[in-house]
């Protein structure tokens, strides 16, 4: 199913590249196309692995952490947050399990404040965006999320991502 809708919210978004007349425009240097990530997809980012890369996501922005390996790798003190979307851990500023979800449901005022500063001020400076969870595009039943606006999202360009 994943896959189907994938292709849904792929084509969806370059359907509405070619109507801004942007759909051909070539891709950055250098820079890799954005990829949508189950939470299977993205635990195999986890920091366990010495070859691949380590990914986190945080408000469903999924990030490469990987400069940061002495905090997100293998046996690091914060290794727990890699592999999936901890963006709950990140507003209450921990590494219980339970925490290590996307969800904000019950979170205070401040910790909402506070993961907006750290999402703002700490991940979108330090490291680079290389996809999104499913989740944020994607609504449980796989339809594509009619409420995600690609140029409301942190560097998410259409034209660069196909």
């Amino acid at each position: 199913m994943w896959r189907s809708s994938r292709a849904v919210c792929c084509s969806v978004l370059l359907l509405a590249a070619a109507l801004r007349g942007d759909a051909g425009a070539d891709r950055r240097v250098g820079r890799p196309a954005v990829r949508l990530f189950t939470a299977e997809d993205l635990a195999r980012y986890d920091g366990q692995q010495e070859e691949e890369p380590i990914y986190m996501a945080v408000k469903g922005a999924v990030f490469d952490v990987s400069a940061g390996k002495e905090f997100y790798g293998k046996g690091a003190s914060y290794n727990a947050l890699a592999g999936k979307d901890s963006t709950r851990a990140v507003a209450k500023m921990s590494l219980e399990a339970e925490d290590l979800v996307s969800d904000t449901t019950g979170l205070t005022e401040e910790q909402l404040k506070s993961l907006d500063d750290i999402f703002e001020n700490v991940y979108k400076r330090k490291y680079p965006i290389v996809g999104y969870t499913a989740q944020r595009i994607l609504n449980e039943d796989g339809s594509p999320d009619e409420s995600f606006s690609p140029e409301d999202q942190p560097h998410f360009q259409i034209r660069d991502e196909f």
